[in-house]
């Protein structure tokens, strides 16, 4: 793999940047203590940085602003809109476009895009309320438009399938239904056209739920890079950046996979906004290979551009 060289670009594009966190999903806890981040890492590489909390989904930004960082989850971060509105005022954000960031947004479209472009991915069905099970347990459910793991259930037994569903219809009313993969959790951070090293997720319980990735410090264990053999890493970084670029994502992503005991990969999602917490996944693989922080922030930013 290429090493991606860390440290700050020496000549800047821009110089006043707004980043944007919070909004108005139920992502927001997370997307404030990223921003919070984020924006730290912005100033410490020598930006001008206005901090701008988002509680609906209209957009007022301060004169002199020349770029954008996004860094907010869910409904109207990652779907597309706030995308949208920066390219009608022809704004500079980071990040992937309005149609990509739509298609990886909504489980429902990823995963038939991964289907015509041969992705492997678990088999999948989408169900509505009062619906039966339409896949043989175990499953696993979650609202198409949720990240950070809410709403989602592992059901393995008949009699857990109501209220899992019921529980998921409270984040949507169409609820992906996919097969249970075993195996390992493994993901893949992207920076441009780079793929990261692979991080092996180990969740104390065994299910890496919203409590384990940022109620449970100490409980979730990220091992970085993943103990995996030459090609098994190779195989997960190539994997990762097909995604990537079948999607038409850029600036910067997180490909999640379940690895089979056999070695088989399989794609669960897309995040093209992923966490910018003190335990999130991104930064973790950015800084095995020597990648900072603050440079992290610097080269997404430098990245930023408009469809």
């Amino acid at each position: 793999m290429r090493r991606i060289q860390g440290g700050a670009a020496l000549h800047k594009r821009f110089q006043r940047i707004a980043v944007l966190k919070g909004g108005p999903s139920s992502e927001r806890e997370i997307s404030l203590r990223s921003g919070v981040a984020v924006a730290g890492g912005l100033r410490t590489a020598g930006y001008t940085v206005d901090e701008i909390d988002l509680t609906g989904r209209t957009l007022d930004l301060p004169a002199g602003i020349e770029a954008v960082f996004i860094v907010l989850h869910g409904e109207f971060g990652e779907d597309g809109q706030i995308q949208t509105l920066l390219n009608a005022r022809r704004i500079p954000y980071t990040g992937s476009g309005a149609d990509a960031s739509r298609t990886a947004c909504d489980k429902r479209l990823s995963k038939a895009l991964f289907d015509r472009c041969g992705i492997p991915n678990a088999a999948w069905a989408v169900v509505r309320q009062g619906q039966l099970c339409p896949l043989p347990l175990p499953v696993v459910i979650k609202p198409p438009r949720q990240g950070s793991t809410i709403g989602i259930h592992c059901v393995k037994a008949e009699k857990d399938w109501a209220g899992a569903l019921k529980d998921a219809l409270n984040y949507d009313d169409q609820i992906l239904v996919e097969a249970y993969i075993p195996g390992r959790e493994l993901t893949v951070g992207l920076v441009g056209n780079e793929a990261l090293p692979a991080i092996e997720v180990v969740a104390d319980q065994g299910w890496y739920d919203y409590q384990a990735k940022y109620h449970s410090q100490g409980a979730t264990q990220y091992l970085t890079p993943a103990p995996l053999t030459e090609d098994q890493s190779r195989r997960c970084r190539d994997l990762a950046l097909k995604v990537y670029q079948d999607l038409g994502c850029r600036g910067m992503g997180r490909v999640d996979f379940r690895m089979t005991p056999e070695g088989t990969l399989f794609v669960l999602e897309m995040n093209t906004i992923p966490g910018f917490t003190e335990t999130s996944l991104l930064p973790k693989a950015a800084r095995s290979v020597g990648i900072e922080f603050p440079a992290l922030c610097d080269r997404i930013l430098q990245q930023a551009q408009i469809d």
